[in-house]
């Protein structure tokens, strides 16, 4: 082959090289140009979705986050806002199949093992509960160790382990005195053990920090109960009828209307 057939072919080579690297280069750009946009679409529909959710609209919130899980399924956020949204619809299983979800992507997402504690706790799974609650009973990262006690607490006492649990929960009010969720379950847990008294102090205490409307009912109620079992029904009376007051039509406020009859 002659010089000059090389010198003369040298440049197409380079041009095809050239070519063939630009055709590549604008191929990768495409493809993250792409990816940018999927995961753009995605946060915007994650961020309608939990803005819905701050509304309690949460057909509209899953529609958002169902389309956001699509575009970007690796997202432990997303799943946890749906697992959040299932929840409050009443949808156990959906809800446990999301907060499972998250913490198989993020095994540090605490926000979402209390809940799935709380979530196994509503359905009587408390074996389940009680292995994420100890998880972040244990976990010096998480910021709310009060609140892992009392979930542990509760778990561990319809497990019948009646003196861990009352530890668990004692435990939870010394990391945070004004926790009222300890001292209503503290006085659950006297209260079936037959301790009146110590459960009517945890009752009157839960009351001073004012909780949800419901708390206070179920509260009035059992208060109303154990002044019944003590006789003295003027007392029974009374927080028998708040709890009528604070829940017209909610099922404490029926229960103690139901009470109040067959004590008048």
């Amino acid at each position: 082959m002659s010089k000059q057939s090389l010198a003369g072919g040298a440049p197409v080579v380079w041009l095809c090289t050239l070519a063939l690297l630009l055709g590549i280069g604008c191929a990768s750009s495409t493809k993250r140009a792409d990816e940018e946009l999927r995961l753009k679409r995605a946060k915007s529909h994650f961020n309608l979705g939990t803005d819905y959710i701050r509304n309690n609209r949460l057909a509209l919130a899953l529609r958002e986050l169902l389309a956001a899980e699509q575009l970007d399924p690796k997202d432990p956020r997303i799943h946890q806002a749906l697992a959040d949204a299932y929840s409050m619809r009443g949808k156990p299983v959906e809800a446990e199949q999301h907060y499972l979800r998250t913490l198989q992507l993020d095994p540090t997402v605490h926000e979402a093992r209390w809940n799935l504690s709380s979530l196994y706790n509503q359905l009587e799974r408390y074996q389940e509960s009680l292995v994420h609650s100890s998880m972040l009973a244990d976990d010096a990262t998480f910021s709310g160790p009060w609140r892992a006690l009392v979930n542990k607490g509760v778990a561990e006492y319809r497990l019948g382990q009646v003196d861990a649990a009352r530890s668990s929960l004692r435990l939870g009010l010394e990391y945070r005195s004004d926790y009222w969720p300890a001292l209503f379950y503290l006085g659950i847990l006297e209260m079936e053990e037959g301790r009146q008294f110590e459960a009517l102090e945890f009752f009157r205490q839960v009351l001073e920090y004012e909780p949800d409307l419901a708390t206070q009912a179920e509260v009035n109620y059992r208060i109303g109960e154990i002044y019944v079992s003590l006789g003295n029904r003027k007392q029974a009376i009374g927080h028998l009828q708040a709890a009528v007051a604070q829940t017209p039509g909610g099922p404490w406020g029926v229960k103690s209307e139901e009470y109040l009859k067959l004590l008048r």
